[in-house]
């Protein structure tokens, strides 16, 4: 009989052809066809990624649009595609591949989650989040009986209650980390209370689609279920045992910036693929041996972040779309047929969201959570994602759910997930920062120089520049006899789509802590060794702070964080970091994006940082310091605050200043050489105030035997220049960024980095080869004037000569 029907066992899938040329169509091969499902798989999720772009959307959501579009439901519609593209003895290779970097993201989800953190999670966040689980999961159960009685009859009562309520009741762990850090609101309270709710959450679904699984096998004995349920248990419990030992003498041999050795990552991978197997075995599903390895390695020290950079590019970029796509060929809308089928699927996600929102907001105010932010937490927690669909996925292939159930619930997930962010934004808003009249010293610059106590905002994207920002801290701290400074230090961090969870989470966690109260079994990073390290040997308070946001709106979290701290000056790396060869090498172009924007809506002072080394590459004590500051004075509010800042300095014992002060020749001036009117009202007004600030600076200041006043006069651009490449040999020169007068106008031409300043820009020019740090300052004001502004535009590079001229 077989004989007679050989349509019905096609030959399996050779796996490469022989080429066009020797009549081979490379679709009927397994390797290219699906060479060509994955780059078709890829361009369609990234282009709809690009185009949720706007509505802020997770990419979660275009891949499941994707897989959606890419099956039956719309392009499958046409059967020559769907049989050219998507036959069906392709697919076994198709869900192998989609399996396997399933596989290894649920090992990645596991390493996300910190049983650790999970353990110090306070009564408020467990409660909401049992609640986020239970009341869910009643109303589940309410629905899959309306289902069985119509869309899902014949269907085994007890999986399919189960599974009906894992499905409402999941919270999607790693989509929520992302779509709190779009919003910015990771690192707040309500940011902390969903994280912490959602792990639990994670954990407890888990635990639910296990018994799921164990009830849904086709074996017809309950003792079956029950040794599956015996078995997964032993497993975990023996994995508990063997995996955290095994992994802290790995990352004790991992130390921190130093590469992982292959063998570890290689061992790893290995024991993820076995413990895969052991629970397939089992009968739970490989995927549960996979997430059971990535939970129980230890979370301290580099090994996990170093696992989860190898990892994630691969399989979340190139293996998880797939899965998408597998999920998306079993998807078909068009089995939803019927005003109640369509009401049916209303009735799902109106149940769905109702669960999880007030069930939430319920709990959380009998917790005394305002409302607005026990809504926002509703809304947050009602996010699905990747699990949602592995779970639907699960039960679709054990018979549990059929088409039209399974269809209904994908639509569920993926209208749950995308009203998520939109909603929030809606509903929440976080606390906004004092208001301008609570906040009065934005300036370091005040009259008569004083030294009363004021505050810094350090920002900085790595380690790179750690060295020479704990220098100048040091320098800046004054005498040391009593405490003057304060210092916030803003780690800035890139959301970018690789971005993982574990590595927000736990910056959000620790954010805003002081050092001394973190985990003292937890490995420390560089980044808080060295602050650590510095304040232990001074009296500076230095309070740590963390913003995960993409480059676009990374200036919104410095300006608001200076805001929030009442900041008088904010210090910006530069775009640029100095090469071996001495040269200014670009580091990342959309910094300086970045520092624009700051430097046009900043609500204090705001310096960029230059850094050649000031200090050397490691912290000098208090002791050893001896260094140059060179303050360049042209005139003006932003020479004046560099000058402020300067004297600030200068306060230290191990700080020589000098002062250096350009005059203009008005001699040379009136012969013409310098095209200015030195009689208009505006300029003899700002001499005038310059002369004030000058005066006041040596009544106060000039007392101490470790700072030098000059006065240079020069008539030309040139001899000005001269004179400043005399006193380029420092460690650090500071300088207005825009000077005021009419020296510094024969002085303006074309620059790359207009932002910067004429002078800066003279200083970091390769012509000047000086070895000094440059810090470019200005001066807060309400308002910059137009020709300041005009410098800061992305596409202009200014020249204001023709301005000054025309005067």
């Amino acid at each position: 009989m077989a004989s007679e029907n050989p349509a019905q066992c096609p030959p399996p899938m050779k796996a490469t052809s022989e080429g066009v040329f020797q009549g081979n169509n490379p679709l009927d091969y397994a390797l290219p066809l699906v060479i060509v499902q994955i780059c078709l798989v890829l361009v369609l999720t990234r282009v709809l990624a690009y185009l949720l772009k706007p509505l802020r959307q997770p990419r979660v959501i275009a891949e499941i649009i994707g897989g959606v579009l890419l099956g039956p439901s719309a392009l499958g519609r046409n059967t020559d595609y769907l049989h050219a593209v998507f036959p069906k003895r392709s697919l076994p290779v198709l869900d192998t591949l989609a399996n396997l970097g399933l596989l290894f993201f649920l090992f990645l989800v596991g390493l996300e989650l910190d049983l650790q953190s999970l353990r110090r999670t306070g009564k408020k966040a467990l409660c909401i989040a049992l609640a986020g689980i239970t009341f869910p999961f009643v109303l589940g159960i309410g629905v899959s009986f309306i289902l069985q009685d119509t869309v899902a009859k014949g269907t085994r009562e007890a999986p399919f209650i189960v599974f009906m309520g894992v499905a409402m009741s999941i919270t999607a762990f790693p989509v929520l980390a992302r779509i709190l850090a779009e919003l910015k609101l990771l690192t707040t309270d309500v940011g902390k209370m969903a994280m912490s709710a959602a792990a639990v959450n994670d954990v407890a679904a888990w635990i639910l689609l296990a018994l799921a699984v164990a009830l849904s096998g086709s074996g017809r004995s309950p003792l079956v279920a029950l040794w599956v349920f015996l078995c997964g248990s032993a497993f975990i419990l023996l994995m508990s045992f063997m995996i955290p030992p095994i992994f802290k003498w790995m990352s004790r041999r991992c130390p921190e910036g130093e590469p992982v050795d292959e063998l570890y990552v290689c061992a790893t991978l290995g024991v993820v693929l076995a413990a895969g197997f052991v629970t397939d075995t089992i009968g739970i599903h490989a995927l549960f041996g996979a997430f059971v390895v990535g939970v129980l390695i230890p979370k301290e020290g580099a090994f996990a972040g170093a696992l989860v950079e190898k990892v994630e590019d691969l399989v979340s970029g190139l293996f998880l779309p797939l899965y998408f796509v597998s999920s998306g060929l079993k998807t078909n809308v068009a089995s939803i047929k019927g005003l109640q089928s369509w009401g049916l699927l209303v009735l799902v996600i109106c149940t769905a969201c109702f669960g999880k929102i007030a069930g939430t907001v319920g709990v959380s105010m009998w917790c005394k959570v305002p409302f607005s932010e026990a809504l926002a937490l509703g809304l947050l927690m009602n996010t699905k994602g990747l699990v949602e669909l592995i779970v639907l996925n699960i039960g679709k292939d054990r018979g549990v759910l059929n088409d039209q159930t399974f269809a209904i619930l994908v639509l569920m997930a993926l209208v749950t997930t995308f009203i998520t962010t939109p909603s929030v934004i809606a509903v929440y808003k976080p606390a906004k920062a004092p208001t301008k009249s609570e906040y009065k010293q934005r300036t370091i610059y005040r009259k008569g120089f004083a030294s009363s106590q004021f505050r810094m905002f350090f920002t900085f994207h790595g380690i790179r520049n750690l060295p020479t920002i704990v220098n100048l801290i040091e320098a800046s701290r004054g005498t040391g006899k009593k405490e003057t400074l304060t210092v916030h230090a803003m780690h800035l961090m890139e959301l970018t789509e690789r971005s993982s969870a574990i590595l927000m989470v736990h910056k959000a966690r620790r954010n805003g802590l002081p050092f001394w109260k973190k985990d003292p079994n937890v490995d420390s990073d560089q980044i808080v060794v060295a602050f650590e390290a510095f304040q232990q040997l001074s009296k500076v308070s230095i309070r740590p702070t963390t913003a995960i946001s993409a480059v676009s709106s990374m200036h919104e979290d410095i300006c608001s964080g200076a805001m929030a701290k009442k900041a008088a000056m904010i210090v910006l790396p530069f775009h640029k970091h100095m090469r071996i060869d001495g040269q200014l090498g670009t580091t990342r172009a959309e910094y300086r994006h970045v520092n624009r924007m700051v430097l046009e809506h900043a609500p204090c002072s705001v310096s960029i940082l230059v850094d050649r080394g000031f200090g050397g590459n490691s912290h000098v004590s208090a002791s050893n310091v001896d260094s140059q500051v060179t303050v360049l004075f042209f005139g003006g509010h932003d020479d004046h605050e560099a000058l402020a800042y300067g004297a600030r300095m200068a306060e230290h014992p191990g700080i020589n200043l000098v002062v250096v002060r350009f005059i203009l020749d008005r001699d040379m001036a009136n012969s013409g050489s310098v095209g200015v009117d030195i009689d208009e009202p505006t300029t003899i007004e700002a001499r005038s105030m310059d002369d004030d600030v000058i005066a006041d600076f040596k009544e106060k200041v000039m007392k101490n035997t470790t700072i030098k006043y000059e006065e240079r006069v020069v008539g030309t651009a040139s001899g000005a220049i001269e004179a400043i490449r005399e006193h380029s040999r420092c460690h650090l020169i500071l300088c207005g960024r825009m000077p005021e007068g009419e020296l510094v106008a024969s002085m303006r031409q074309k620059s790359e980095c207009p932002e910067m300043g004429p002078i800066g820009n003279l200083l970091i020019s390769p012509e000047m080869l000086s070895p000094a740090s440059v810090l470019v300052v200005q001066q807060y004001h309400t308002q910059l004037s137009m020709h300041s502004l005009a410098s800061l535009k992305e596409d202009e590079v200014t020249t204001d000569q023709g301005e000054y001229d025309s005067n």
